[in-house]
Formats: structure tokens, sequence, C-alpha cells
């Protein structure tokens, strides 16, 4: 009698069939995450790039005597130079690169090209001495953001009252008073007043709003950033009133509201530093206060 085999059979597994060539190549492809910063950290450094081209294009218009478009085109640079840095801080895009290239964009727009369009404007017949006043204020336009640049480091150091205070003039504001004599002399022109737009053209005026605003920017007079300036509640449907009545204004008649504009922005300076003194003083009469409380007293 013959016993059954205890050993079970052999189970032959099916051999799988040779994948295809496509499904290995595919396997083995590995997807490369694309690299580099995002799109939102773009958008403030191609908004610079846009104020830049302005002011560059606002020289060109210089030469060729096309004033109101030079000035127009330095407004517009103004414009988009307010705005880039807001919404870097908005759209969390505030880079070291960004910073520097705002700086250099504001010394050609703020520092070159006023003292280039009051060349053109009133300097370029004058005497070989007059440009001395352009190559003032562009030096001291750059020390000035040289400066700037230079106190971010230690921005967080500075007191908490001074910190709503520009040291000296900033740029844009510069450049606005640098350029009082262009916008005067072209509303004189646009109302057809004669002398007033002769007087404009004469060197003497663009050399003193020059070498003054080249001063104010290098000084350290404080100056209302008005970045955090609050406003007393009472005061706030006036100014609203107010903002909407110039806005009208500089649609009407751009050229007589940015003279007005440097007019007070120069009238509200030694406010400022009124300001400035009253606040540091205060903080001042408090610390020696704070200080008084924690001497110990003698028995």
């Amino acid at each position: 009698m013959t016993l059954p085999d205890p050993t079970p059979p052999a189970v032959t597994l099916p051999v799988p069939k040779e994948e295809a060539p496509r499904q290995r190549a595919r396997k083995r492809r590995v997807r490369n995450k694309s690299r580099g910063p995002s799109f939102n950290r773009l958008i403030p450094n191609i908004l610079t790039m846009l104020g830049l081209c302005a002011g560059l294009t606002g020289m060109r218009f210089a030469i060729e005597g096309r004033f109101q478009a030079a000035a127009a085109a330095l407004l517009i640079s103004a414009f988009i130079d307010g705005l880039d840095g807001r919404i870097a801080r908005m759209l969390r895009g505030a880079t070291r690169f960004g910073a520097e290239f705002d700086s250099l964009s504001d010394f050609f727009c703020f520092g070159v090209a006023p003292s280039f369009l009051l060349y053109f404007w009133a300097i370029k017949d004058s005497n070989r001495y007059a440009f001395l006043p352009c190559l003032l204020f562009t030096v001291c336009m750059a020390l000035r953001l040289a400066r700037f640049n230079a106190n971010l480091d230690g921005e967080e150091l500075k007191p908490k009252y001074a910190s709503n205070f520009f040291t000296g003039v900033p740029a844009p504001a510069g450049a606005g008073l640098a350029l009082f004599p262009l916008f005067l002399g072209l509303e004189a022109q646009k109302l057809g007043i004669d002398w007033l737009y002769n007087l404009t053209r004469l060197p003497w005026l663009p050399d003193f709003t020059l070498t003054s605003t080249a001063l104010l920017l290098v000084s350290t007079l404080p100056v209302w950033s008005f970045k955090n300036f609050k406003v007393p509640a009472q005061y706030v449907l006036p100014l609203m009133l107010g903002t909407g009545i110039y806005a009208v204004v500089l649609v009407a008649d751009p050229w007589a509201a940015l003279a007005a504009a440097g007019i007070i922005y120069m009238i509200l300076l030694p406010l400022s530093r009124r300001s400035f003194l009253k606040l540091k003083k205060a903080a001042e009469d408090l610390h020696k206060d704070d200080d008084a409380d924690e001497t110990p007293s003698v028995p």
C-alpha cells in the first residue's frame, strides 16, 4: 500500500508581464519643483521698476522741452513710490532686495530727475557755476537715502515718540519742494501771467530751491512721517473734507495745487519740530518721575 506524499505540491506563481517602457519611464521621472520667489514678492518690485521707468521718462521729456509731461511723469513715480512699500507689507513680500531697489529708484527719481528738470527749465543758459546747486541737491539726496538705510537696523532702539518722525525731509517731499519753480511756472503759463512765468525761468529761483532743499534733506530736523499720526476725533471730518477738496483742485488745476502743497509743507516744518520737542520733553519728564519713584527713601 502506497502512502500519500505529505509535502504539498509547489504552487506556481504567475510570472508578471514585463512593464511597458512608457510606464517604467513615468515611474523613473521625478517632478522638479520650481524654485524662486512667489509672485507676491515680485509685485512690489514690479511697481518699483515702473516708478523708475516713469522717472527716467520724465528726464527724457525734459530734454525735449515737454515740461508738463516731465512733471506728470515724476508725479506718477511719486505715487508709485507711496504704494510699493505698503503693498509689500500687505502681501508680506518685503525683502532686502526690494528695499535696496526702492532706495536706488528713489535716488534717480527724486535725486537726479528734479535737478535735471530744473537744469533744462532755467539753469541751462546761465553761467557755469549755476549747475552747482544741481550737484549739491543730488549729492545731498544720496546722503539722505544712505543715512536712512543705515538707520534701519537701529529702528527698534529709537524712542517710541521718535518713530513718528523722519530725520530730515524725506525724498519725495524734497523733490516736490525743489520743483516749486517748475510748478509755479507751469501755472503762470496756463493763466497767461507772463511776468511770473519769466520770474520762474530766472536761474536764481531754482538755485535757491535746490540749495535750501538740499540742506533740509541732510539736516536733523524732525519731520512728521504721518505713518502713525493720530488725528483727534473732532478733526477727522474737517480733514476728510479738506482732503476731498484738495483732490478736486489737484485734478482740475494740478500745478497750482502742487505749488500750494509745497508752501503748506514748508509751514508745517516748524510745527513738526515743535511737536517733536514737546513729545521729547514729556518723555524725559516721565522718565525722571519713574527714576524718582524707584529711588529708595533714606530712613
